[in-house]
């Protein structure tokens, strides 16, 4: 598609309100899904948090991993398991999480940002104590305690790291892996971890990049403005089931304790990350606590 200078201008200008407001306010993004896989995709994103921090915001990027984590284990004979969606994480399967999500999937996602002109710094939760977390069991039907291993749940979190991070113009890329009392690692959900921080941080966003196009009703067309008590009836009537459970009990959380909005936005699309907060039009669901 060409685009002629005129119309670039106007793509431009139409992002001028959307820089003001947001000049100087944090934005927590959970980084997952296809656009974590995809090589275009990722490019686009790196290019996207570059431009989001050069127009004097201050994005913070927490990543999931699954699918390169799940690579990894067939590749050592291990097989991968779940419970109510949860990874099973024995001391093995920790070693492979530290190493896929701390090592392997945060070093590219740096090395992405930093080749398109950011200056970003890998973390894991471990790092400074950022992320203090404790032990998460499960329940069964009769109430019995399931223990899935190194699986944690966020105790507390210290941002005086990210803060002075985003200070000195770097660009913070979190990974889930929290640390416990007497120092040893936890696997945490990345919803629940950019939830968590986006609350701590008191981000004005929280965008949570997805594989569907944002929330659906039960015809499958896109809810793009939600209040929490509408997502609240959307749970209670089973129109949010499976997989999207955790995500939208993560955003509903973090709305409901001070982040200004959340999205939940397809990563599919080239640039979601831009569409969603710097036009009018948005590519997804935005969840207000109103």
């Amino acid at each position: 598609m060409t685009v002629s200078a005129t119309d670039k201008a106007l793509i431009l200008t139409e992002a001028l309100p959307y820089i003001r407001r947001f000049n100087g306010k944090t934005i927590v993004i959970k980084y997952g899904g296809n656009a974590m896989t995809d090589d275009k995709l990722k490019e686009d994103f790196a290019k996207d948090v570059v431009l989001l921090k050069l127009v004097g915001m201050n994005p913070v990027v927490v990543h999931g991993g699954g699918p390169q984590i799940n690579s990894l284990l067939e590749r050592v004979g291990k097989h991968g398991e779940f419970i109510q969606g949860m990874r099973v994480t024995d001391a093995e399967t920790m070693d492979v999480v530290e190493m896929v999500l701390g090592g392997l999937v945060n070093k590219e996602i740096v090395a992405l940002i930093n080749k398109h002109g950011g200056k970003a710094v890998g973390l894991t939760g471990k790092d400074g104590q950022l992320i203090r977390a404790r032990k998460m069991y499960l329940h069964s039907e009769d109430e019995d305690r399931i223990d899935i291993g190194q699986v944690g749940e966020v105790e507390s979190i210290d941002p005086m790291l990210v803060s002075l991070l985003d200070r000195q113009d770097f660009i913070p890329v979190v990974a889930p892996i929290g640390v416990g009392a007497e120092g040893e690692a936890y696997n945490i959900n990345a919803d629940l971890v950019a939830g968590k921080l986006a609350e701590t941080l008191q981000a004005a966003k929280l965008v949570m990049m997805t594989n569907t196009p944002g929330v659906l009703d039960r015809n499958g067309n896109l809810l793009t403005g939600l209040s929490a008590r509408e997502v609240d009836a959307l749970f209670a009537d089973g129109t949010i089931h499976g997989g999207m459970l955790p995500k939208i009990s993560s955003a509903l959380e973090a709305a409901r304790n001070g982040v200004d909005s959340v999205h939940i936005i397809d990563g599919r699309v080239p640039h979601a990350l831009l569409l969603e907060i710097m036009t009018s039009a948005g590519v997804g669901t935005m969840i207000r606590a109103g």
